[in-house]
């Protein structure tokens, strides 16, 4: 890795947002910042718009802009910029290969321009490895769960106890701990549809929520000794996990999610429950993969 956070930017309000919460993520690792713009010259059998000419000085004019506001906002950043010519999906994805991080701007299901409302971001999730976090504009955001006690502002772990959950830890605790928020593991799960009987049912979800419990402390034991300034709640309820997931992020500052690598016969995937993470959280998401 090079040191570096990256971002996409496309001129739209969500890569605004996505260029701020960059440049804050870059100053607290102490990291410079490249952002970056991905577009495709207009092949043969399409009808030129602009000229590529024009589009490469429209994407340096672009880049230099943001460049330059982010610069007013924090003198001290290292910023550099980067056109990224070619196909997007693929100029992005190998951006993030040479980045500790990619970020994105995200309009999640509303809209309909932007890098996560086309194919472009989920198939630049689907073709790195490394962590992309998606963010949306903050009036989208959801407004908090008056509901709930506590003002803290949690970094959320999705946790699959019976896979490998190692690379979503490491990214969500030193998340946590340069942030100075508390770490929220979140695992969901579901009774065998075999029980029928209420009685059985009420014992069934007693008995494996007390084991379910055990495993998820079990797992995050080493990463409190690794990381022992973040304060941790462990939460293991019945439920989808992707509508828990959501259901958090209200009180969320950042939703960290894994994304198994691995090929599909129509080509990569990025998983049913990053995917609704994707498009209906409106905290910002990491996409976190692992094998």
């Amino acid at each position: 890795m090079s040191g570096h956070v990256a971002v996409g930017v496309d001129g739209s309000p969500e890569s605004g947002a996505a260029a701020d919460w960059a440049a804050q993520e870059a100053l607290l690792r102490e990291v410079p910042l490249r952002i970056v713009h991905a577009y495709e010259w207009p092949g043969a059998a399409t009808v030129p718009v602009v000229s590529p000419d024009a589009q490469c000085r429209w994407a340096d004019e672009l880049l230099a802009d943001a460049a330059e506001v982010l610069r007013r906002e924090h003198a001290s950043l290292e910023i550099s910029t980067r056109p990224l010519p070619g196909r997007p999906a693929a100029a992005l994805a190998s951006e993030a290969a040479e980045a500790d991080l990619l970020v994105l701007g995200s309009r999640g299901l509303s809209g309909v321009m932007g890098f996560l409302l086309g194919s472009v971001g989920m198939e630049t999730i689907s073709m790195t490895e490394r962590p992309v976090v998606l963010v949306r504009l903050p009036g989208q955001a959801a407004a908090p769960d008056r509901a709930a006690p506590e003002l803290c502002r949690d970094v959320v772990v999705g946790v699959d106890i019976n896979q490998f959950c190692d690379p979503l830890f490491d990214f969500g605790f030193a998340h946590a701990a340069r942030h100075g928020h508390r770490l929220l593991a979140l695992y969901g799960w579901s009774i065998p549809p075999v029980v029928r009987d209420a009685a059985a049912l009420l014992a069934a979800k007693r008995q494996m929520g007390q084991d379910v419990a055990r495993r998820l402390t079990e797992i995050l034991a080493p990463w409190r000794q690794r990381f022992p300034s973040v304060e941790v709640v462990e939460r293991s309820p019945v439920g989808a996990p992707a509508q828990l997931l959501v259901r958090a992020a209200a009180n969320a500052e950042l939703v960290v999610v894994g994304r198994r690598v691995r090929r599909a016969f129509l080509g990569a995937r990025i998983g049913p429950v990053a995917h609704a993470l994707i498009h209906h959280c409106a905290t910002p998401v990491a996409v976190v993969a692992h094998r």
